[in-house]
């Protein structure tokens, strides 16, 4: 019986490393679910890992949309679980990693996503345009306003696929989120946070190196490509502050402390939402140990999972068939 593994918590953690070493110990493949590294060419900015340090170990959902298309939730819910299963059909566990909180939540709980209506998605998309978030935010109070209370009021593309819900469905918002119940597939949710102040003490040189890597080379080269058209690569942390940067908006030194303060500020909200979460087992991402800590975690859980389908099977059995890694 092969379960997938879900490696989730906020950035810069430690997550990616984990992950392949949980691929090489399992024989599996990863699937990534952040949502800006589907992006080709979104690189540097995403800390996408180059393909040199992925020790040979197949990476799925990297590179699939150019910067000119829109990442949706519905798309790589479809595409994403045709890949955990297609691992799945070949024996391999699949290891599902990244921070992208709604990404996570469509995938491992089946999220049945409302229709859309192009017709009444431009029409709040109009009002988007024309008076900006708080006109949006204003009809999103006055039509459910308990999705105005939780959705970011800065958050205009949110509120205005809120709006086309209630407006097609004639039901909160909320009506259409997934119930957190158990996964799909049965997978393994582990969860990596390290402590605040050690975490933004990893962010802000993890900023800088971006910039010093060339991220305003990468953003001039990507507007080239149309990154500026897009309506979600341009919005990317880093992204849209270099593009601020290049338009004159900001000297290139706001632009970086920008940067940093806008990936402090997501991390906080990553970490609230996941810690809702009561499937994630947490793990320290500081911890030296932290690769067998989550093996084990991973062993005790299935071999749990085959006693409970076979009582007559012995644990250590279990817990001994289950390590498929390679030699």
């Amino acid at each position: 019986m092969i379960t997938p593994i879900a490696v989730v918590g906020p950035t810069a953690t430690g997550k990616s490393d984990l992950a392949l070493d949980l691929a090489q110990r399992l024989d599996g493949e990863i699937v990534n679910i952040d949502a800006m590294q589907l992006y080709r060419g979104m690189d540097i900015g995403t800390a996408k890992l180059p393909v040199a340090e992925r020790r040979g170990i197949a990476h799925h959902q990297l590179d699939v949309l150019e910067v000119t298309e829109t990442a949706t939730v519905a798309a790589y819910q479809s595409e994403a679980s045709a890949d955990v299963e297609a691992i799945m059909a070949r024996g391999r566990t699949p290891v599902v990693v990244g921070g992208s909180m709604m990404y996570v939540q469509a995938l491992l709980d089946r999220w049945e996503f409302p229709a859309t209506d192009p017709q009444v998605r431009a029409k709040w998309e109009a009002v988007l345009a024309d008076g900006g978030v708080q006109a949006l935010h204003d009809a999103l109070r006055a039509a459910d306003p308990v999705a105005a209370k939780t959705i970011l009021p800065t958050d205009g593309r949110r509120m205005v696929r809120a709006l086309e819900v209630v407006e097609l469905t004639g039901r909160p918002f909320a009506a259409s989120q997934p119930q957190v119940g158990e996964p799909h597939w049965g997978t393994i949710i582990l969860g990596v946070d390290r402590e605040t102040a050690q975490l933004d003490a990893r962010i802000e040189p993890r900023t800088t190196r971006m910039f010093d890597q060339g991220l305003v080379d990468e953003v001039r080269e990507l507007i080239g490509r149309g990154l500026r058209e897009g309506q979600t690569a341009r919005r990317a942390i880093g992204y849209a502050q270099v593009l601020a940067y290049l338009d004159g908006e900001y000297e290139l030194d706001e632009a970086r402390e920008r940067t940093f303060i806008g990936t402090r500020r997501y991390v906080r909200r990553q970490r609230s939402w996941f810690r809702r979460d009561p499937r994630v087992h947490w793990l320290d991402g500081a911890d030296a140990a932290l690769a067998d800590s989550a093996f084990e975690h991973i062993r005790s859980r299935t071999a749990e999972s085959r006693a409970t389908c076979d009582p007559a099977v012995d644990n250590g059995e279990s817990r001994v068939s289950m390590n498929r890694s390679r030699p």
